[in-house]
């Protein structure tokens, strides 16, 4: 990192004002192609990089293509390759979920048990995520979530304990970092002890700083040890962390006082999305983007919205021209960003080779990469290896939690199998692509099934007819899946299977994504955890429901 540095602060001399403002910023943007409002952006605005969404993939090919034009656009401006980014967790929380192999989410590789796994993991999806050309993930999610009540972060934790958390975080780390990717530990200084969404609003987590220490703080503490290139700051009030209403991402005392004095941390600080409701509503986007730099941001990430993409970068080139803030202040994010980009292969380290940037000749500094960053070899996506990688992880991860009725395996009977869809709970969760019913996975294991389906929102309206199919003279046993059952809007979830197992037959609930939805059916007396609905995991459920495989998973969170 030294000659990384060196370097960085030779071609840092040589910027200008908005170029080095440029960088700071992280932009996402509508379309699946180089062209239109992200070509016009790039041509006006030198930003530091892109985020990709759902809506910027239709499939890996065309991503490849889309990160190499848009470096194509950068580089033809004269400016620095971007940083290229994305949030592929896992599971319920990915954006490209075709073509590639979609490894389990957190909760899921954690229930599955095995370190080695997690790092494997998240070696696998680096090399296939770096084949893209992406060179940013915006993972892995290291909130303790210890409430379960949490609207956002759920599945997408390791778990409740903080030591798991950690060493689970720390494998994932590594398995990114060797893929040569940023990783990103999110959501500083911790997200899970909240019930509500910082997409919407402010959370405010009111615990002391013992608390924050001894549970929040020990995952990204492991975090900064093991050398995670980035750390997502959360849009959450932390009254023991901060003397002002302020969320973290916009707290000096957070970002500068403790997590670079304190703490240690020399990596990059990155910003949550600045138009999330958190920041947006009682802050103001553009004028956040001051005060997350101030607080000590280095990268801010506006994903939605050119006008506020641009009028940002204004506000922060008028800050400092109005003396607001230093230039010595942006300086010293740049140079991170310099270092880091050229550390992930963005920047080539040719002291001797001039660069041109932004039209001028730059001696004695890292020269711009000629193309998108090279590949040591060509990474075949969705390799059969790769695959076989996350079915062990899923299977191993299928949870029986108990049955008391002696259930399972389940006979080979006619079944009713009533799956309640999968939705979009929150921003974070985008656009999903609706999975193979379970009913269809337990057929596909030789069991005869009545396969019905139901949106969470029409189980009320539905459900004479779900009782009707349950009542009826050949089905001899029952299988639910239920979706986020515990949330306040689960209530039909919960009334259906309540009159189900009134009827006498055996039922077994299956939780296709919250764990905890046990919590709201206390009386469920077969209860498996499976944490994601995804076609992989419906595999692996409806094999170990029909005694194929053992159920080999451990809950991550109590169900106290």
């Amino acid at each position: 990192m030294m000659e990384q540095n060196q370097s960085g602060r030779s071609l840092l001399k040589q910027m200008t004002l908005r170029e080095k403002i440029g960088q700071m910023l992280l932009c996402g943007f509508h379309g699946t192609e180089a062209s239109g409002d992200i070509e016009r952006l790039l041509t006006e605005v030198p930003i530091g990089g892109v985020i990709y969404f759902a809506r910027n993939v239709e499939s890996p090919e065309q991503v490849e293509r889309l990160s190499k034009g848009l470096q194509h656009i950068a580089r033809g401006r004269g400016n620095l390759p971007l940083w290229i980014s994305i949030d592929q967790e896992g599971g319920m929380v990915a954006r490209i979920t075709e073509g590639i192999s979609l490894m389990p989410g957190q909760m899921a590789i954690a229930a599955a048990g095995s370190l080695e796994d997690a790092y494997e993991a998240a070696r696998i999806s680096g090399l296939e995520l770096k084949s893209m050309g992406i060179n940013m993930n915006f993972a892995p999610v290291l909130d303790i979530n210890n409430n379960p009540a949490n609207p956002v972060i759920g599945v997408r934790s390791f778990g409740e304990e903080p030591e798991a958390v950690a060493e689970f975080g720390v494998h994932t780390i590594r398995g990114l970092q060797d893929a040569c990717l940023a990783a990103t530990a999110k959501h500083f200084p911790g997200h899970g002890d909240t019930d509500i969404d910082s997409h919407l609003d402010l959370p405010v987590i009111a615990h002391g700083r013992e608390r924050v220490e001894r549970v929040e703080l020990v995952p990204f503490r492991a975090a900064i040890a093991a050398g995670v290139d980035a750390m997502m700051s959360a849009h959450i009030y932390f009254p023991a962390l901060e003397p002002q209403r302020l969320p973290v991402t916009l707290s000096p005392a957070v970002l500068s006082g403790l997590l670079r004095k304190e703490l240690g941390y020399e990596g990059l600080i990155v910003t949550d999305c600045m138009e999330m409701d958190a920041i947006a509503v009682h802050y103001g986007t553009v004028e956040a983007a001051v005060m997350a730099v101030e607080a000590g941001a280095d990268l801010v990430l506006i994903s939605h919205t050119a006008k506020l993409q641009r009028e940002s970068f204004g506000a922060l080139v008028q800050a400092v021209e109005s003396g607001r803030i230093s230039e010595k202040r942006i300086d010293e994010s740049v140079l991170r960003l310099l270092t880091y980009k050229a550390k992930r292969g963005l920047l080539r380290m040719d002291a001797d080779e001039p660069a041109a940037v932004a039209g001028r000749e730059k001696d004695n500094a890292m020269s711009l990469a000629a193309a998108a960053p090279e590949q040591a070899e060509r990474v075949e996506r969705g390799d059969r290896s790769h695959l076989d990688v996350a079915r062990r992880i899923s299977e191993n991860s299928i949870t029986l939690v108990r049955d008391e009725e002696g259930m399972l395996p389940l006979k080979l009977e006619r079944t009713l199998v009533i799956t309640v869809a999968t939705e979009v709970t929150t921003i974070a969760d985008e656009q999903l692509v609706q999975a193979p019913t379970l009913g269809s996975a337990l057929a596909d294991c030789g069991l005869e099934v009545v396969d019905l389906t139901v949106s969470p929102e029409d189980v009320a309206s539905d459900s004479a007819r779900l009782l009707q199919a349950a009542e009826a003279e050949g089905v001899k046993q029952i299988v639910v899946g239920t979706y986020n059952a515990v949330n306040p809007s689960g209530d039909p979830q919960r009334r259906l299977i309540g009159r189900l197992n009134r009827l006498g037959k055996p039922v077994a609930v299956v939780a296709l994504r919250s764990p905890y939805d046990l919590l709201a059916i206390p009386d469920a007396s077969v209860y498996v955890a499976a944490y994601e609905s995804r076609p992989l995991a419906m595999q692996s459920i409806a094999r170990a429901l029909t005694g194929q495989i053992p159920f080999a998973g451990k809950l991550p969170v109590s169900l106290k």
